[in-house]
């Protein structure tokens, strides 16, 4: 089966670049802006080989898996754009259903990840770079379709683990076509109040004891919320309201024990 747009991205004019194998869809999507490309295209491929995470940490892609990565050129500063990471994992959801009625079981947990029974389904990167008066935004999109990684931060799955058979090609049609509505929502950042809002919905361990290493300090309390700019906000046990712009995060016991 090959990689496909769905109708509405089509009709939106979104191309595709799909690939059999590559390194990281994401380091092809910022090669070709440095090179005249202007999109909004999808980068796509069902094995990756050198993808990577936040923190430069490896992600990668055996056959089967989904890689994904979107080039638009903005006119919005980084802060900003990197607001749209919200809603790709919202846009990830959405593109679940085609799965089953089942969808309690997808959560986002901040500030980038997909998760399914409290495991790590899909992660999501965000890069940026000025070109000419421009940012060139890429929104990297992995998800575990039939294997997931072991030893990670976070346990992995994978749908397939899941018991979900959906095949890569599927999912990313589903993908392309939900993107243009929240990709739409966004409006370049004039819409994340209400992203905001429907990600809160889905939003894994809110209200809930958390942990937040970042840099060298690890903040613990209760998950509150998400600011206005998309700070995860710890009420610490002083009463205080913590705004944490990155760091690894960690719930349950994890948290109880102070991950570090």
């Amino acid at each position: 089966m090959a990689f496909s747009l769905g109708p509405r991205a089509v009709s939106a004019g979104y191309r595709l670049a799909s690939f059999d194998r590559i390194g990281s869809t994401n380091a092809e999507a910022l090669q070709r802006a440095r090179a005249g490309e202007r999109g909004p295209i999808w980068f796509v491929t069902s094995e990756q080989t050198a993808g990577r995470g936040r923190r430069h940490r490896p992600w990668i892609a055996p056959r089967g898996n989904l890689a994904s990565g979107i080039l638009e050129l903005m006119d919005v500063p980084p802060p900003l754009a990197a607001t749209l990471g919200f809603a790709a994992g919202l846009a990830l959801v959405a593109a679940l259903r085609s799965a089953g009625p089942d969808q309690n079981r997808f959560t986002l947990k901040w500030p980038n990840d997909v998760m399914a029974d409290g495991k790590k389904l899909a992660g999501i990167l965000l890069e940026a770079e000025a070109v000419g008066d421009r940012l060139a935004v890429v929104t990297g999109i992995g998800t575990n379709v039939v294997a997931a990684p072991q030893g990670t931060p976070t346990p992995a799955t994978s749908l397939r683990t899941l018991g979900i058979e959906l095949e890569a090609e599927q999912l990313f049609a589903a993908l392309s076509d939900s993107w243009i509505e929240f990709r739409d929502i966004w409006d370049d950042g004039r819409g994340f109040a209400e992203i905001r809002e429907k990600w809160l919905k889905r939003a894994a361990g809110l209200g809930q004891p958390v942990s937040v290493s970042s840099g060298d300090r690890t903040i613990t309390g209760i998950f509150d919320t998400i600011d206005e700019a998309g700070c995860m906000i710890v009420r610490t046990p002083d009463g205080g309201r913590v705004p944490i712009s990155a760091g690894d995060v960690y719930f349950g016991t994890a948290a109880s024990a102070g991950a570090a």
